[in-house]
């Protein structure tokens, strides 16, 4: 039987420190690494998980408690962040075998069409809907993995946010990390304003109306995730509310009939204003106050406004009559995101035109309109 990794057995040799981007860990010897920007800030342990691919993270730790690790010349322990500059003692190590990656050649590039916005610091797609946003459950491309095949001499390229598989629009994406850091900062402290274009069933009266719901998590009898809002959500002093979850790392469940709930919730917000009436429909655009799991949709499902071909919060057999008119996918689209450059400062405005398919089906809702 052969071992999934590469026996080393060489003695130890000094390298001179080369930049993490540009050299990677030998198993014979030891290896220096010098901290770019790439890496900067970054834990010390998930930096050795990047660049030891394949070695499992119980062995990651263990070179670091036993000091093999060291930065600087100095011991360092799991938590510690890397600054720039930084020269990383990396001891010889089995490297998994990891299969041949395509070559650029074969790669089919799928998303340098849809970037509307890029510079040293970030760039921003016009994300397409059926596409998921990183790889897993199934899924062996997202955006992410699919933007680093395709872009092979990137040195970083990190999700900043993400969509639902099947909304479109504005997705950023971060080329340096201390562009991540400040994206993420400014959407921590809501120095952010994203909006997002829908089609709902049902006549929306409000010209302006701010929405303010808790939401739960659950996982149906399928195994599925979900969302739901909650009238009563526990209060602090139960066994799993807002507060004992989060000081103990409780996590309290409870059975109903949709499945497993999670006790924890959050309280999501929005902003909706009624761009135009429809009919039977209503053409909505919304602004995020919170960013929630499937907040969008779950909040408009609740009011009783489905997002039109919503296959998981939406009225499904509307769903199977829009598909034979023409829409095959959920009408969610992210269509625009203000906010400052994360180096800069200077005010971006990041517009995702409406996808075509979306477009021509609301032309074909107004033309209805006109004939009734």
């Amino acid at each position: 039987m052969t071992s999934q990794f590469q026996t080393t057995s060489l003695p130890p040799a000094l390298t001179s420190a080369a930049s993490d981007s540009e050299a990677r860990p030998a198993g014979d010897r030891v290896t220096h690494l010098r901290v770019d920007e790439a890496s900067e800030t970054q834990r010390i342990d998930n930096y050795l998980a990047k660049v030891l691919k394949g070695v499992p993270k119980s062995h990651i730790y263990r070179i670091l408690r036993s000091g093999e690790v060291r930065v600087n010349k100095k011991r360092v322990d799991a938590e510690y962040r890397l600054q720039l500059g930084d020269e990383v003692r990396v001891p010889p190590i089995r490297i998994a075998e990891t299969a041949a990656k395509p070559s650029v050649s074969n790669i089919k590039v799928k998303l340098a069409e849809q970037v509307i916005y890029e510079d040293d610091a970030m760039l921003a797609l016009n994300k397409p809907a059926g596409m998921a946003v990183h790889g897993g459950s199934g899924i062996s491309l997202g955006v992410i993995e699919q933007l680093r095949l395709e872009r092979p001499q990137a040195k970083f390229l990190e999700l900043v946010h993400r969509l639902d598989r099947e909304t479109s629009g504005v997705l950023m994406i971060a080329k340096k990390r201390s562009a991540l850091t400040a994206l993420h900062d400014a959407m921590r402290h809501h120095r952010m304003d994203k909006r997002y274009l829908m089609l709902v069933q049902g006549q929306w009266l409000d010209s302006k109306r701010k929405v303010t719901l808790d939401l739960q998590k659950y996982v149906t009898e399928e195994g599925e995730r979900r969302v739901q809002v909650v009238d009563e959500p526990l209060l602090n002093t139960e066994p799993g509310g807002r507060k004992s979850l989060k000081a103990t790392g409780i996590v309290a469940k409870r059975h109903a009939a949709k499945g497993k709930f999670e006790v924890e919730t959050q309280v999501s917000e929005t902003w909706f204003y009624l761009r135009e009436n429809l009919g039977a429909y209503s053409f909505l655009q919304a602004k995020l106050i919170t960013g929630r799991t499937h907040q969008l949709r779950v909040q408009l499902s609740h009011l009783g406004f489905p997002i039109l071909g919503d296959d998981k919060y939406g009225d499904f057999a509307l769903n199977k009559q829009l598909s034979k008119q023409g829409l095959k996918r959920m009408f969610l689209h992210s269509s625009e995101t203000r906010i400052a450059h994360p180096l800069t400062g200077e005010p971006l405005h990041l517009v995702a035109p409406l996808p075509i398919e979306l477009e021509s089906f609301l032309q074909q809702q107004r033309q209805l309109k006109l004939i009734k």
